[in-house]
């Protein structure tokens, strides 16, 4: 055990009681948490700072409505919903299309409009919410993801996790859903997260399950060398989140969209720290880096360009 803590340290892995200490309750203080645990309120803040994100369709708030909402959905082909105060994925509902009057999920499913409304309901009642108290359901444009990703995505949408510090990124990840994630690029439910070269944009290897993997595990084909498009504006949005929440040490979540380019999903203030496996490297060093140097870069842009020049693979 202790020869195996000697190696994390000379890799410069980062622990979960290190990031609590260290980072997320010394660099998050917590009258900000709200601003990132709502993703109402973050993609208000968004808007408002012109951060491009998916279009909001409808606030579901009261019981009440969900009574009006087959004729709200009417315009809408495919769109997704999911809780406001949500975490991990959970509660995340992805309607892919329509079968007469019923709904297609990503994952292939078929279900009534009484489906759709007992969902909501569970959203409403708190069962998704991070705190257990009621929430509020979003329901926004289904994202229809860029070209690069056709043949490393199963059916969901794909997404990618910078980690910033002191506002500089500091390490990203590409997060491919599968078959076993049900479509969704969540780690935890069996995604596969993909390391990515913060100079380039270039995917790296990846991991699903805890094991290295080469190639996705549904379609097949090679998750390495990928070059994403857009890949210095997404650095850009991403150190902008810094300023946007006033937190120190955060995951901002993006999707590259066919024709809208990167849009911001949500943050976290508490990301989680399998990002070092997928990118094969530990986050300690570069955090240390940035402790040195932050006071010297003056806005994103040279924030951004020192974060390429030192993380780069």
């Amino acid at each position: 055990m202790w020869t195996m803590a000697r190696q994390l340290k000379q890799l410069g892995i980062m622990g979960i009681n290190r990031r609590n200490a260290d980072f997320t309750l010394t660099c998050n203080p917590r009258r900000f948490y709200p601003l990132v645990d709502d993703k109402l309120r973050t993609k208000q803040l968004a808007l408002e700072a012109g951060i491009p994100v998916p279009e909001l369709y409808l606030v579901v708030e009261k019981e009440f409505q969900v009574r009006r909402l087959a004729h709200q959905l009417q315009p809408y082909e495919s769109f997704v919903i999911k809780p406001a105060r949500g975490s991990g994925g959970d509660g995340i509902l992805v309607i892919a299309g329509r079968v007469g009057a019923n709904y297609r999920t990503s994952a292939g499913a078929i279900l009534p409009q009484a489906e759709i409304d007992h969902h909501v309901f569970q959203i409403l009642s708190g069962l998704y919410s991070l705190s257990g108290q009621t929430d509020q359901a979003l329901i926004e444009r289904r994202v229809d993801f860029d070209p690069c990703f056709a043949e490393i995505c199963y059916q969901g949408v794909p997404d990618i996790r910078v980690i910033v510090f002191k506002g500089l990124p500091v390490m990203a990840m590409l997060r491919l859903p599968t078959r076993m994630s049900g479509g969704k690029a969540n780690l935890h439910q069996g995604a596969v997260g993909v390391g990515l070269d913060l100079a380039a944009g270039v995917t790296l290897g990846g991991v699903w399950r805890q094991e290295r993997l080469h190639e996705h595990p549904d379609t097949g084909h090679s998750v390495r060398g990928v070059a994403l498009p857009h890949w210095d504006a997404m650095l850009r949005l991403a150190a902008r989140c810094a300023e946007l929440t006033h937190l120190g040490y955060l995951g901002v979540d993006m999707v590259l969209d066919r024709e809208q380019g990167p849009l911001l999903l949500e943050l976290n203030a508490r990301p989680g720290l399998a990002i070092q496996i997928a990118n094969r490297a530990g986050l300690l060093p570069r955090l240390e880096l940035i402790e040195q140097h932050h006071r010297e870069l003056t806005g994103v842009e040279a924030r951004v360009a020192f974060a390429q020049r030192y993380f780069g693979a």
